[in-house]
C-alpha cells in the first residue's frame, strides 16, 4: 500500500503494522513538496514493524546532497537490513525551482546523485566532480552489507534510458499499465536484474459500478492530460474518444477489461486481474494507491491485506 502525502504522518506506524499484521508486503511512503518527508516516514514504519519492506517514492536528487542522501539511505538500511526499496526521481521542478535548487539539466543531476549514491552504499571512497555533485574523499563509515537497489522514479523515454544505465530499477507513477510498464522498459534498454515498481490507483467497491463512479473524475483528468501511463494502452484512442462525447457517465459505463487495465478499480477480484497484469508485463513491487482522503483511503487497507494473502 502507498501511504499519500495526504495522510497525517502520526498514521504510518499504524498502517505500517496493519499491513505487516494482515499479511501484506510492503509499505511506500510518499515524498512529495511541501508535505511530508520520505526519510522520517520511512524510519518510523522500519522501526515499527520486523518483516515489512518500506519503499520510497521518491527522493528529489537536489534536495539533499549525494553523500547526506547515501548517509539517509545507509542509516535506514541498518535500522532493518534489507526491508528499504529507495527511489530517487527528478521530482517537480517547480519545486525544486521554490526551494532554489533546480538544476540547469535535471538529466545531469539524476545521473549524477544516482552515480554518487551508488557508489557511496558500495562503501567505495567517492571523489567527484560533476555539475551537481562535488565530493572529495568522501567515504560512509557503516554502508550496508547489502546494498539496496537504487530505483529511479522518472517517466520520459530519456530518463528512462537514464534509469536503464545507472539505475537498479524503476518506480513508475499511477497509473502504469502493463502497456506502459513493458514501453518503459524496452526504453531502459531492459537491463539484467532491473527492478520494476509500480503505483496503482485503488478503488474497491462491493459494487463495481461505485468504484467506477468514485474513479471516473479521476481518470477523466488523466484522459485530458494524456497521461504518459494510459497512452499506450490500444484502446486509448477509443477511450478519448468515449470520455470526449460521453464524459465521465461513458466512463462509467466502459468494458470492465478496460478498467482492469488501468488499475485496481472495482470489485476485488477485478483488483486482482489487474495486479495478474502488472506481474506478467515484470513488475516486482505494487504500491496500491488508494483515494488521498484518510476517510475514505484507509479503509482500503483491508483490501489491500486480502489481495496480499489471495
Amino acid at each position: 500500500m502507498c501511504f499519500p502525502r495526504t495522510f497525517p504522518a502520526a498514521l504510518v506506524t499504524d498502517v505500517a503494522r496493519r499491513l505487516e499484521a494482515g499479511g501484506a508486503d510492503e509499505l511506500w511512503v510518499i515524498e512529495d513538496c511541501f508535505y511530508t518527508a520520505g526519510v522520517s516516514l520511512a524510519a518510523a514504519a522500519l522501526a515499527s514493524t520486523e518483516r515489512l519492506q518500506v519503499g520510497i517514492g521518491i527522493l528529489p536528487a537536489v534536495a539533499r546532497t549525494a553523500a547526506v542522501t547515501a548517509m539517509e539511505l545507509a542509516t535506514l538500511d541498518a535500522l532493518a537490513p534489507g526491508r528499504l526499496l529507495p527511489g530517487i526521481g527528478h521530482g517537480v521542478q517547480e519545486w525544486m525551482g521554490q526551494m532554489g535548487v533546480r538544476a540547469k539539466s535535471p538529466l545531469t543531476a539524476l545521473e549524477e546523485v544516482t552515480t554518487a549514491v551508488t557508489r557511496l552504499l558500495a562503501g567505495e571512497k567517492v571523489t567527484f566532480e560533476g555539475k551537481t555533485v562535488v565530493l572529495q574523499d568522501v567515504q560512509l563509515e557503516a554502508p550496508p552489507v547489502t546494498p539496496p537497489p537504487i530505483l529511479l522514479g522518472v517517466m520520459g523515454p530519456k530518463s528512462m534510458a537514464l534509469a536503464g544505465r545507472v539505475g537498479g530499477g524503476v518506480v513508475l507513477a499511477e497509473p502504469a499499465t502493463a502497456e506502459y510498464v513493458r514501453q518503459s522498459l524496452e526504453f531502459a534498454g531492459s537491463p539484467k536484474d532491473f527492478v520494476v515498481t509500480t503505483f496503482t490507483a485503488l478503488c474497491v467497491r462491493e459494487d463495481r459500478k461505485a468504484a467506477y463512479e468514485w474513479a471516473a473524475p479521476w481518470l477523466g483528468g488523466l484522459i485530458e492530460r494524456k497521461y504518459v501511463g494510459i497512452t499506450p494502452l490500444p484502446f486509448f484512442d477509443d477511450l478519448a474518444k468515449l470520455y470526449a462525447e460521453s464524459g465521465e457517465a461513458g466512463l462509467v459505463g466502459m468494458p470492465v477489461d478496460w478498467w482492469r487495465a488501468i488499475g485496481a478499480i472495482g470489485t476485488v477480484e477485478d483488483a486482482a486481474v489487474h495486479l495478474d497484469q502488472l506481474q506478467a508485463a515484470g513488475v516486482h513491487h505494487v504500491g496500491l494507491f488508494p483515494d488521498p482522503e484518510v476517510e475514505h483511503g484507509l479503509p482500503q487497507l483491508e483490501y489491500v491485506t486480502a489481495l496480499a494473502n489471495r
